[in-house]
């Protein structure tokens, strides 16, 4: 397996590194908000998280000047799959984790995607694959001996299902869209998604007036975890790559049991925090594994429309105030 990674300009690899890592800290959070809301009809409530999510970024995109883009069949499929997996059904899968085994297992089992990304690339060594004893030892031990159960271990590996698709299905919109349409036309297409499977399964429920924990909870998802995290993780896989982007993954144990402990919902108990160190141990280990990244080929040229040329495969990376560029790097086998 290979990697291309971008080439870029030292003040833009530390941008890149630094949003890496505060969009992955704060997607962990979202699991201990998600505690807070847990009482909340799921779907219209998410589906009023990126209602407002979605407003806020084609607000922002406006400002920026950034017109609309006319996708292709194709892009238009990979956006809806971004949509469905990557937004509602992983929220789905993180909320009823969190109501079965707390924030701490689902976050410690959504650290793994770094080395699970490692591991679907194919033909892991044994170095890896020790690694994944270490996570799956981390998971086993915050499942089985921490606060979580079966039920919450098989949602939270929905999540991370979900999380992979999160990632994998943006890194060829990125180069055409960049990270403010991508993450503004992803949240706007999963209002109608949550709207109707609200409709449908719970009728005139799915909507309620929130109480004020409710609302500040959606209210933090919209803006924080959805605006924010989603613009940062999207503008930073094209700075520093795919694979040095996802080891900041280990962060969302870290944000989701600290979160937790803060709002009240369960101290961690030692297995919990022990479970979380090995996993971000086994992905340290994963990672490091790697060989030196492959030489960088040019990719990319500029198109119709205002496209910029494709930063992750070895092009010069998009300039640092250019939130509208941008490509992530890509995994090759």
């Amino acid at each position: 397996m290979s990697t291309d990674v971008s080439i870029a300009a030292p003040p833009s690899r530390i941008r890149g590194l630094s949003q890496a890592a505060g969009a992955m800290f704060l997607v962990g959070t979202l699991a201990g908000v998600s505690g807070v809301i847990q009482d909340y009809p799921v779907y219209g409530g998410q589906a009023l998280r990126y209602l407002l999510a979605a407003a806020i970024l084609l607000a922002v995109a406006r400002l920026a000047g950034l017109r609309a883009v006319r996708l292709t069949a194709r892009e238009g499929a990979l956006l809806t799959a971004l949509s469905l997996f990557g937004l509602v059904i992983f929220n789905v899968c993180v909320i009823e984790a969190t109501r079965h085994g707390g924030p701490a297992l689902v976050g410690t089992v959504l650290g793994t995607v770094p080395l699970a990304l490692a591991l679907l690339g194919g033909r892991p060594s044994p170095r890896v694959l020790g690694a994944a004893t270490v996570v799956v030892a981390g998971a086993t031990l915050a499942t089985g001996l921490g606060s979580g159960d079966l039920p919450g271990l098989m949602w939270s590996l929905g999540a991370l299902f979900c999380e992979l698709c999160f990632s994998l299905l943006a890194i060829p919109l990125l180069p055409k869209l960049g990270a403010v349409r991508v993450s503004a036309y992803s949240a706007a297409l999963a209002v109608p998604l949550l709207a109707v499977t609200g409709l449908l399964l719970d009728g005139t429920a799915m909507l309620r007036v929130p109480t004020l924990p409710e609302a500040l909870g959606l209210g933090y998802q919209a803006v924080i975890v959805t605006t924010v995290a989603f613009f940062l993780w999207y503008d930073a896989l094209p700075r520093i790559g795919a694979a040095t982007a996802g080891l900041f993954a280990g962060l969302i144990p870290v944000g989701a049991i600290a979160t937790g402990a803060v709002l009240g919902l369960g101290t961690p108990s030692a297995p919990d925090l022990l479970g979380a160190a090995l996993v971000v141990a086994g992905i340290v280990i994963g990672l490091s594994a790697a060989g030196p990244p492959a030489t960088a080929t040019a990719a990319g040229s500029p198109a119709a429309g205002g496209r910029q040329p494709a930063a992750g495969a070895g092009a010069p990376a998009a300039p640092a105030n250019s939130p509208a560029t941008g490509a992530s790097g890509r995994r090759s086998p």
